[in-house]
């Protein structure tokens, strides 16, 4: 059954969301991450995918010490994403406590760099992050064209071991307006061998009973939770 996966995306240690990765559309919902991060875990949640908007956008990591909070005041599986540029950014996300990280940028433009993480921390602690826009890869807090489609971009990877992919169609992200299906559908059928964390759109509970229909076996919620548009309780019992 899909595993719903929880979302906390960072500016200035707030929790916020944005729509369609617009830094101008941004929405605070919480100043206490940490307190948001306990109540995922009260739930029953057992990963949080906590994601660096600031260090998205700045090139470098910013908010290590909310991951270092949630992981030293939960046993939540944290996934950390965002600004993570060089090899000291990584080695302190990992020593800060996260247990996975979704590499997107650095992947695209410097995939032997990219390489070299996975065979130093381990293929299954590294996450291709591939955000979609009009089908190609998008990069830097979504902000530039990678030039590069989305499923080359990620074969490229599998000899190494990589499996994990969080793919985001930024069109969708934030909006409640559905997931891409199609767009999962099309890499699960390319890519059959891969991992396919779904991110981007879901906006009601039925939007999470076609991902799993679909095969999808991990999706990325935030607003819908936050704006109460689905009840946590209730789809953690149905999946």
């Amino acid at each position: 059954m899909i595993e719903i996966i929880p979302a906390i995306d960072l500016i200035d240690g707030k929790c916020v969301r944005l729509t369609k990765g617009d830094y101008n559309e941004k929405k605070v919902y919480s100043d206490k991450p940490l307190e948001m991060a306990k109540m995922f875990e009260d739930k029953g949640i057992h990963r949080l995918h906590l994601v660096d908007l600031d260090g998205a956008r700045s090139k470098h990591v910013v908010n290590l010490q909310t991951i270092e909070e949630i992981a030293s005041h939960t046993s939540l599986c944290i996934d950390f994403g965002g600004g993570i540029k060089s090899d000291d950014d990584i080695r302190k996300v990992f020593d800060a406590g996260a247990a996975m990280v979704t590499i997107g940028s650095v992947a695209v433009t410097s995939p032997d760099l990219f390489i070299n993480w996975t065979k130093q921390y381990g293929a299954n602690k590294i996450i291709v992050g591939a955000d979609v826009k009009n089908g190609r890869i998008s990069i830097n807090g979504w902000m530039e064209d990678g030039n590069i489609e989305l499923v080359p971009f990620v074969e490229q990877f599998l000899q190494y071991g990589v499996t994990n992919v969080l793919c985001t169609d930024i069109s969708k992200d934030g909006t409640l307006n559905g997931p891409a299906i199609d767009l999962y559908k099309h890499v699960m059928n390319s890519l059959p061998q891969i991992n396919l964390i779904a991110s981007g759109g879901v906006g009601c509970e039925r939007d999470i009973e076609l991902l799993n229909k679909a095969g999808v076996k991990q999706v990325v919620v935030g607003k819908a939770i936050y704006e109460g548009k689905i009840d946590l309780d209730r789809c953690l019992q149905n999946v």
